[in-house]
């Protein structure tokens, strides 16, 4: 691995004050001492143990697996040990990682804002149903995951799926991690710029490339030129979205710094218009950035969003433009909110005069074989094919006009709908206990059965309403930017501890950017959860006044009616 920790330019442009104490940034000389992940990183490029699953591994089995590489480099292959059946959320913190696992492995394959045509869609149906037991879900970040993988399993896997044009590499880890782009890329009528061009050209150059396969930690990518702001990126690390100049046409602004879990940051908006051919070079710009100056002393500081808010923008800005761009970028406004929600369900006419359809499986949880089913009738109809979102949906892309309502009545068979209620539509979840080593609860089955539930107890909601549900405060499935988002952890009931959440309300991302409003020592037992979402939700049914969205009721609403300590019916 070359050694890139003196290669950054030297800030002879930009003044970069010495701290008093050494946060790992590279560029400033601080490279010691070292953690445990920066040990494993320096010891051995982690791309380098592909070569070790390959031809050692798979070969000799589980018990052969180097310790160093199943619980650090094997991620950088989007592998993780999955929890070990029977560990309840008590012990998540107070085990050792190696009593946490089990012998198969989770595994990520990246989509990257990528068209999965119908023979795609059949090898990952195939691959769940051969080697993953059917299990496949569709995560926020346009991720097909699998579980109850075999090490000795991962080589025919990686072959199948690479001849699919689909892969794993840097799915987790410090790198690179999988790419977000808009569903609806190139056949939107409203899209501003389709940014897949770019999308392709950062992917072709740096994933699986030794320059960028150690970051200080995760690096989160969007890059979306739809007004709907499909991307997520207020929560990315670096987030490219599309503008549109009075003189220069359709490109992207910059925004950099997002991400959640127990520090959660908005990306900053960097103000910018930035042409798409020049896309990737700004992309490695700012991960060289993160790279070279990010915090590598503490993981918990280790994100860019550290950086940022220690920077501020205009430092950041700076230091892009004068030592690693080494040109000016052109000012443009940011814009302000998405035009309309990001999920894209429903069916949609399409720039071409075809048609695009957005379906809502359960909290993201599909398998194998509806994957399959899913490939077959997509040929039957002769779509093109179908893309992930970042909301644990899918969109079904180049249906012909006259075959929208028959595919969507021969897809809502096969358990994926086209016209949701709205808990099926904007209800998402982490993996959570079942398979997580960090969950404390269980979420992906408790969410369903919410879902359920509300459709038997609210069945006409009259506006569309958020439910994020996490099973740790990590915040994988963006609690924090929900209407109503649910952070797993322990509460006491009746002397025990039982499984339940913290609850925040009121946040969202898209049309509006807040984070949910946490009630102090505010808790709900997942025993309860049915009886409280639906309490809080009448309350403001009863309560709102004409208009009144329910962030903006969360923020003047008197605290018992949110805490469901009072309970109003919904007038009208």
């Amino acid at each position: 691995m070359p050694d890139l920790r003196f290669t950054a330019k030297t800030a002879t442009q930009t003044e970069i004050p010495r701290p008093k104490r050494g946060e790992g940034q590279w560029a400033l000389g601080y490279t010691e001492p070292l953690n445990k992940n920066e040990q494993s990183k320096k010891d051995d490029d982690p791309l380098n143990v592909r070569d070790r699953i390959l031809y050692t591994y798979s070969k000799r089995g589980f018990d052969s697996i180097d310790p160093a590489d199943l619980r650090g480099r094997f991620r950088w292959m989007g592998l993780y040990t999955q929890r070990k059946p029977g560990i309840d959320g008590g012990k998540t913190g107070a085990l050792e990682e190696e009593e946490l696992d089990d012998r198969f492995f989770m595994m990520r394959i990246r989509t990257d804002g990528a068209l999965l045509t119908p023979d795609a869609l059949r090898t990952l149906g195939g691959v769940s149903t051969d080697f993953a037991r059917g299990t496949a879900d569709i995560t926020d970040r346009q991720n097909i995951q699998l579980h109850w993988v075999e090490i000795e399993s991962v080589p025919a896997i990686w072959e199948r799926l690479e001849a699919a044009g689909l892969q794993t590499v840097e799915a987790c880890g410090d790198s690179p991690r999988p790419f977000l782009g808009s569903p609806v890329a190139g056949v939107a009528k409203d899209e501003i710029i389709d940014g897949t061009p770019a999308l392709e050209e950062i992917k072709r150059r740096y994933l699986n490339n030794p320059e960028f396969s150690n970051f200080p930690r995760k690096f989160k990518t969007s890059v979306s030129g739809n007004p709907s702001l499909d991307g997520a990126p207020e929560v990315n690390d670096v987030a490219f979205v599309g503008v549109d100049h009075p003189e220069h046409g359709p490109g992207f602004d910059l925004w950099v710094g997002g991400g959640l879990s127990t520090n959660p940051m908005f990306a900053q908006r960097l103000g910018v218009w930035i042409p798409i051919d020049e896309v990737p070079d700004v992309w490695a710009a700012v991960a060289s950035i993160f790279r070279d100056y990010g915090y590598r002393r503490l993981r918990s500081k280790a994100r860019l969003k550290f950086l940022v808010a220690d920077w501020g923008k205009e430092k950041f800005r700076e230091v892009l433009e004068n030592e690693y761009l080494e040109r000016k970028l052109i000012s443009h406004p940011s814009p302000v909110a998405a035009t309309r929600p990001g999920d894209h369900i429903g069916a949609h006419e399409q720039k071409d005069g075809k048609y695009y359809i957005g379906l809502a499986p359960v909290v993201g949880r599909i398998n194998g074989a509806l994957l399959t089913s899913l490939a077959d009738l997509l040929e039957r109809y002769g779509a093109a094919g179908a893309r992930l979102t970042s909301y644990q949906k899918l969109v079904v892309i180049g249906v012909d006009a006259d075959k929208v309502d028959e595919l969507i009545a021969d897809l809502d068979a096969i358990g994926l709908q086209a016209n949701p209620s709205n808990w099926r539509r904007s209800t998402m979840s982490c993996t959570g206990i079942e398979f997580c080593k960090l969950a404390i609860v269980e979420t992906k089955q408790r969410a369903a059965d919410l879902i359920a539930s509300l459709e038997q107890r609210i069945p006409d909601l009259d506006v569309p309403l958020t439910v994020n549900v996490n099973g740790c405060p990590n915040s994988c499935a963006r609690s924090q930017v929900a209407d109503i988002g649910l952070k797993g952890q322990l509460v006491m009931e009746n002397g025990e501890q039982v499984e339940g959440f913290q609850v925040h309300l009121g946040g969202g991302i898209g049309e509006i950017t807040r984070f949910g409003r946490k009630l102090r020592a505010h808790k709900v037992t997942s025993a309860g959860l049915d009886d409280y979402v639906e309490t809080v939700v009448r309350n403001y049914l009863g309560d709102r006044t004409a208009g009144e969205s329910f962030a903006d009721w969360i923020e003047r609403a008197d605290e018992s009616l949110l805490r469901g300590d009072k309970s109003l019916e919904a007038v009208g």
